[in-house]
């Protein structure tokens, strides 16, 4: 059966009543999983060097500007509260659907443990930040680890790291939105040397692209397809333009129950541009990409209990509860 992932992402904008009519859109619409993000605006680390960001002589952008005040303002309101996270995997589990979370720091791990989850997600920006993907397998069954911003030797050392754990490594392409032409489905053969559950999550811009790529992904024999998802109009928040609704999730989960040799020959048929999507196997990141790995990997850290920033990846620094901690 293929998993489907409805990915909420701030799309609720922090409302608990949008979060229960997302669950039941998305439930009856056929996916398998509905999604949060176990995110906080408090846990926002100020970068100097994204605060104007640098673009070189040549006029071409080295650092992005991303203010840490604007974005800090943007987040806090659609902060979940812990209740809200809790509810949430009650909720999920009276509907039907399985609860999934996208931890962004090691020093939320211990607050999700309690409260339900059996399988979360790693962020492609953290799918190298082994100590903690080594917390999270400590705790939570199966493990979603994207692996767009990921170098080769990342995703063997992260398998390598995670043994005989269940997991499942996803492609996708960290340009927002991602152009079809980019979308190099063939990665899923690639990391399908690491484990037998591979898929694909789309950020294609759905008033241009629709859902050509996810379908494409399924004919390729995808396992997992993640999407964002809304029940909003596109333009009323920030991932609006690449969230699917309850319509194209339907399609989605409908094609995916074709045996496989028929969605390869009916996405043939339907997408012009299948070929294009498949692109390479292993492939150097490009410069769009490179800067998006260089903002969003160490955008949300931890605290020790001195205030100092935790990183993901920061392999010297144990906090409390994690494999190896005094």
């Amino acid at each position: 059966m293929t998993t489907l992932i409805a990915e909420f992402c701030q799309n609720h904008k922090g409302d608990r009543g949008a979060l229960r009519e997302m669950i039941a859109a998305a439930h009856e619409a056929g996916a398998t999983h509905a999604k949060i993000q176990t995110a906080f605006a408090d846990d926002l680390v100020k970068r100097d060097r994204f605060e104007e960001g640098i673009t070189d002589e040549h006029g071409v952008v080295q650092v992005i500007k991303r203010p840490y005040g604007a974005e800090y303002a943007r987040l806090r309101p659609m902060d979940l509260t812990m209740d809200d996270y809790a509810w949430f995997v009650d909720e999920c589990q009276r509907v039907g659907i399985r609860p999934l979370t996208t931890i962004f720091t090691r020093g939320r791990v211990k607050d999700m443990v309690a409260l339900g989850w059996k399988e979360v997600k790693v962020a492609s920006f953290d799918g190298a930040s082994l100590p903690l993907i080594r917390s999270l397998a400590q705790h939570f069954s199966h493990l979603f680890i994207s692996t767009g911003t990921c170098y080769d030797w990342e995703v063997e050392r992260t398998a390598q790291a995670l043994g005989i754990h269940s997991f499942s490594f996803l492609h996708c392409v960290s340009i927002y939105p991602t152009p079809l032409a980019e979308a190099h489905l063939n990665r899923m053969r690639w990391l399908r040397r690491f484990t037998p559950s591979v898929g694909f999550s789309d950020h294609t811009l759905v008033a241009r692209d629709g859902i050509k790529a996810s379908l494409a992904a399924l004919a390729m024999g995808a396992d997992v397809i993640e999407r964002h998802f809304t029940i909003l109009p596109p333009e009323e928040t920030k991932d609006g333009p690449v969230s699917i609704g309850p319509k194209e999730l339907k399609e989605l989960a409908a094609f995916a129950k074709l045996p496989i040799h028929a969605r390869h020959a009916e996405a043939r048929r339907m997408i012009p541009e299948f070929t294009a999507m498949l692109g390479s196997e292993t492939r150097p990141l490009s410069h769009a990409e490179m800067l998006n790995r260089d903002y969003y990997r160490g955008r949300f850290a931890s605290r020790d209990a001195q205030g100092a920033v935790v990183w993901n990846w920061d392999e010297n620094v144990s906090l409390p509860g994690e494999p190896g901690a005094a």
